[in-house]
């Protein structure tokens, strides 16, 4: 098999083997694997100081790996940087965008840094704006913008030489619902036309929504990794979900339920619900019996396939909800 190409034979926009990036004695990256297919969005998921932002920034050429090797759209990333930056686009975490500045204006700067002459680069930024929706704020001053305004003109600043490969870290964080679907209608279009997508995100269902393989990043190594379902399944046939009538006895029944089920019992923020992996789904009946023959009494039950939310706990042992703050420059 050609070494650019995955096992279906589809050509790979990243190939990357043994990446390893050092901070002093701290290993940020630490051996990552990546095969990604063009065409496609791969999601990373991981705890903050994961190690995801630096891997993007390895794979875009803003740092020198100290070890291992890659190829970025049949490039290698070292020897070829020139050849790998013409191919990629990379939005950060923070709006690099001129608030000072209005939208056409920005858009207008950026394309004329890229090389196009005054004429094009008035007709494309009226393009992207115009595809991004917004066109009607193209002379508004972007500090008059709403986060997720801003978001899209920042998106649409990296689209303006429509790269083969683009980078998104985090692009939706601190965005309310509405602009946050807005951004992911963005990113399907994207991919759409062609363009391979590598998604930074810590919100579980973005990478759901989006991600047609996702690998879960921890301490600078990729410890999971392949499509929302084949995560799920990797983390036991179900999850069972129970809420008490009282919340007295929740001690006592997570005790029980962990000695039924030989698992760790998750308590919930809600005073009554517990929640945990099942191996086995017979394990399940076994184990509410166990509450019955104790005299704690269930209110409700449920039986289910894991979250990638419970996914995420299970291999990190953190909530992917408990992780808000935005990696550093050296995550």
């Amino acid at each position: 098999m050609n070494n650019d190409m995955d096992t279906n034979n589809q050509p790979l926009a990243i190939k990357a083997t043994g990446l390893v990036k050092c901070f002093g004695k701290h290993r940020a990256v630490n051996g990552i694997d990546l095969a990604i297919p063009q065409g496609t969005v791969y999601g990373f998921l991981g705890p903050n100081g994961a190690g995801k932002t630096t891997t993007m920034k390895i794979l875009a050429t803003l740092l020198k790996p100290d070890e291992g090797q890659a190829k970025v759209m049949g490039h290698d990333l070292i020897k070829e940087a020139d050849a790998v930056r013409s191919r990629v686009s990379l939005t950060g975490q923070f709006a690099s965008v001129d608030e000072d500045l209005n939208g056409i204006e920005n858009l207008i700067l950026i394309a004329r840094l890229m090389g196009y002459p005054s004429r094009s680069a008035k007709k494309r930024a009226s393009e992207i704006l115009e595809a991004f929706g917004l066109q009607d704020a193209a002379k508004r001053q972007v500090k008059k913008y709403s986060g997720g305004m801003r978001r899209r003109l920042d998106i649409a600043a990296s689209m303006i030489v429509r790269p083969d490969l683009l980078f998104l870290d985090e692009p939706t964080t601190g965005l309310d619902p509405r602009s946050r679907n807005q951004i992911w209608d963005i990113v399907r279009a994207l991919v759409s036309t062609g363009t391979t997508v590598l998604l930074s995100t810590q919100y579980l269902d973005e990478a759901d929504q989006l991600a047609d393989r996702i690998a879960v990043i921890d301490h600078g190594k990729i410890i999971a990794e392949g499509t929302s379902g084949e995560l799920k399944a990797s983390v036991g046939s179900g999850v069972l979900h129970v809420r008490l009538l009282d919340p007295s006895t929740r001690d006592r029944a997570q005790q029980l339920l962990s000695e039924a089920l030989s698992a760790p019992v998750h308590l919930s923020s809600d005073p009554v619900a517990l929640s945990a992996q099942l191996t086995r789904t017979k394990a399940a009946s076994e184990a509410l019996a166990a509450l019955d023959a104790n005299q704690i009494e269930v209110s409700q039950f449920s039986l289910g396939q894991p979250s990638l939310d419970e996914v995420f706990l299970t291999l990190t042992g953190k909530r992917a909800d408990s992780e808000k703050q935005k990696e550093g420059a050296k995550s």
